[in-house]
């Protein structure tokens, strides 16, 4: 049987159909600019990419298009959807309500959309998308599946934030932490390639990419992560700030409410007070590694200028890779120790430099990487750790979309 996977943005889908028994993704496409002019599908089959330029108002319009390509004998995998087993949509998040993933009934939509003043962003989109896809096949069983929900086995002590605990009692303000999905596939590939029970690994997993985070794993579960109440909070990224000092926020917001007394009295024009939609958008979309760099959000664009010179682009990264160490070591102290560690994403799986400088950083945990395996690890699973080093270092690219169909057809199977 078949699954299939969807990934709703506000103006795109991603998806992909991956088949059960073999775990092969049999195609993937993204539908982008959804209710826009000029929106398209780019669709993937058999190793040859389409692209169909259809425009489209709403995600039902973008689904019904979908389905008829995936059924297409030109372009499709299926000659009925009868071949589906189910439909898995991933939800960013399901605060506290959701601790696994689960079928997806009207009850249940509701609660995702009390969650969207948590990820105002995501969670609307993800119910635009579940949504459509009940209209086009309301009978097709449906799972969502939560990046929150792997980090519910965190522990109150280390979720809960030092402030009002009203606060928490009030509006549900605590650490939730993202990329869950990510974390828990990477997690069980690498102890299928080490051929060790889960149970018995203490795993560091590092998700680095424009998004960024960290997930400390023991016996399976995630005991502590690095991003908090959204996806800003942790480690530095390709444009979010990561952690800061709380009053960072609250001095920008001062020095932007008066002019500050000076050589030259300010105008009007000369100054602009910060919102706090402004001062959002300069953490998540400004800041990190493209706002120290003021160069790119994009590693590569950085490093190539950091090569030829450029003092802030290296700047950008000798940050990074220190935030990302220091973390690592404090993931280590969740777990009273570590036995591995893992890169994946985009940067995680690619850099080879920022993993060198990462892990120089951690020689006092005993990690020793072998340069030449670091080298030519693009991408492919691979161990990167020497003979000598404490802690094995593996480089394991993530499937987030494999970890949801396989949430969704386990729990289909038990109806």
């Amino acid at each position: 049987m078949k699954i299939l996977v969807v990934n709703s943005g506000s103006s795109s889908l991603k998806y992909q159909v991956i088949d059960m028994q073999t775990n092969e993704m049999l195609v993937k496409g993204n539908y982008e600019r959804i209710g826009q002019a000029n929106s398209f599908l780019t669709h993937k089959v058999r190793g040859i990419k389409h692209k169909f330029e259809h425009e489209v108002k709403n995600h039902e319009e973008a689904i019904q298009f979908i389905l008829a390509r995936i059924l297409n004998r030109h372009y499709g995998v299926m000659e009925s959807l009868d071949e589906l087993a189910g439909i898995g949509h991933r939800v960013v998040h399901g605060g506290e309500k959701f601790t696994s993933s689960v079928l997806i009934t009207e009850e249940v939509i509701k609660e995702i959309e009390k969650c969207s003043d948590l990820a105002p962003l995501h969670n609307p989109s993800a119910v635009a998308g579940i949504r459509a896809c009940r209209k086009i096949v309301p009978q097709m069983k449906m799972v969502a599946v939560f990046d929150t929900s792997f980090h519910q086995t965190i522990s109150k002590e280390k979720y809960i934030y030092p402030i009002p605990y009203e606060y928490y009692e009030k509006y549900g303000i605590r650490k939730y932490g993202f990329h869950g999905i990510s974390h828990q596939y990477v997690s069980q590939r690498v102890a299928e390639l080490m051929k060790q029970d889960i149970k018995d690994l203490k795993i560091i997993s590092c998700h680095l990419g424009q998004g960024a985070s960290l997930c400390a794993i023991k016996d399976g579960k995630s005991v502590e992560t690095t991003m908090g109440l959204t996806p800003l909070g942790g480690i530095p990224m390709g444009s979010r700030s990561g952690d800061l000092d709380p009053s960072v926020v609250t001095y920008l917001i001062k020095k932007s409410e008066k002019p500050t007394v000076g050589v030259r009295e300010l105008t009007k024009t000369d100054h602009k007070e910060l919102s706090p939609d402004e001062i959002e958008e300069i953490l998540n979309k400004k800041s990190g590694v493209y706002g120290i760099s003021r160069i790119s959000l994009d590693f590569r664009d950085i490093e190539l200028d950091a090569l030829s010179g450029g003092h802030h682009a290296k700047l950008a990264l000798e940050v990074f890779d220190y935030r990302v160490a220091q973390e690592i070591a404090k993931m280590a102290v969740a777990m009273g120790g570590v036995d591995v560690i893992t890169f994946e994403a985009g940067v995680g799986e690619k850099g080879d430099l920022d993993r060198k400088h990462i892990c120089e950083y951690l020689g006092i945990l005993g990690v020793k990487l072998d340069e030449e395996k670091n080298h030519e690890a693009k991408g492919e699973e691979k161990e990167i750790s020497n003979s000598h080093s404490k802690v094995k270092v593996w480089v394991i690219p993530t499937n987030e979309e494999l970890m949801i169909a396989k949430e969704t057809y386990a729990l289909i199977e038990k109806r």
